[in-house]
Parts: structure tokens; sequence; C-alpha cells
């Protein structure tokens, strides 16, 4: 390796954004997910992921968010975040302190044998479940982080994806921890 080629590949690794899973609790109302969101805007922070669902109850929902960008302007919109009415607490998740993981179905076309052959043998490396398959098509659902997700849809490439749909990343703490 040439002192340019280790140059250009700190380089290029350091200019990789990083990844950040927020879980916010709020309050179950119309419009919180909208200022939640403004936050977001206002530091110039674009969301690449986001899960809402209720909580155990009904009167409270979860936000899973996952955005790139520095530590510290993160920081800040936790900070501001918390400030908000309706939101009960902001917390950052890391793979360490929490499970993370994500869904997705990838809908492939499979008109050979040899075709599906492949496939199946695609999901079963990558333990994914076979949820709908006729003549001339399946689909699969894969379940894990993120990474994993990225490496299944690299190797169904070859097929031209007919459909994809990620759920993006829901979050629970390790432990005792809250969520």
């Amino acid at each position: 390796m040439t002192a340019a080629t280790a140059t250009q590949s700190t380089t290029a690794t350091a200019s990789v954004p990083d990844i950040h899973t927020l879980s916010v609790y709020v309050a179950n109302k119309p419009g919180v997910l909208a200022r939640v969101a403004q936050v977001f805007a206002r530091r110039g922070y674009n969301i690449d992921s986001l899960v809402v669902s209720p909580s155990k109850d009904g009167a409270f929902s979860r936000m899973t968010i996952a955005a790139q960008g520095s530590a510290e302007g993160l920081d800040q919109i936790i900070k501001q975040t918390n400030k908000l009415i309706d939101v009960i607490h902001c917390i950052e998740h890391t793979d360490e302190n929490a499970v993370v993981r994500e869904l997705a179905l990838i809908k492939i076309p499979v008109v050979t044998a040899e075709q599906r052959t492949v496939a199946l043998q695609i999901a079963e490396h990558f333990g994914c479940k076979t949820v709908d398959f006729t003549r001339t098509s399946m689909i699969v659902m894969a379940t894990g982080a993120s990474e994993k997700i990225d490496a299944c849809l690299r190797m169904y490439e070859d097929f031209d994806v007919i459909e994809l749909v990620r759920t993006g990343k829901v979050v629970m703490a390790r432990g005792g921890q809250v969520t």
C-alpha cells in the first residue's frame, strides 16, 4: 500500500458520518411527531429511518429514529427534544447497550429453477424466511442488524429486486435499562 493509498483510505473512512439511534418516548397525541422532526430539520439533520408505535398502555408512543451526523450536533438535538412538552425522554442507544433490529421484505423474480435455487440458498444463508412463493417471484423476509440486511440485499442485486420494504431500526435497551 502506498502512502497516497493509505491517505485516501483514511480520508474516505473519516468522511463517513456516524449513524445514531435514538429512542424518544412521547405522549401519544397529534402533532408530536412533527415537533420532534422539526428539531432535526432545524439542525440540518436528515432522519434516515423512523419507526413509531404505541406503548403497552396506548397513552404513550415510542419513536425510534436513526440519523447521521456528528455526536456534538446530536447531543444538542437530544437536549432540545427532551425540552419539548410532550416528550417524556429522548435517549441515544448503541449496539452495546441495546438490541437493534430491522426487518426487510424483498420481492425478487424467480422464473427458472436455477434462480429459485440460488435465491433460496441466499435466504438460507442469511436466515431469511420465505413468506410468498409463486412461479414467477418470491418474497423473503430478512431480520437482523442493518449491516446484515444490507449484505443480504447486495447478494440479491443480481436478481433485479422487484420491490423492497424496510421497517427501519427498532431498539430495546438491554437488561434493566429504560428504552
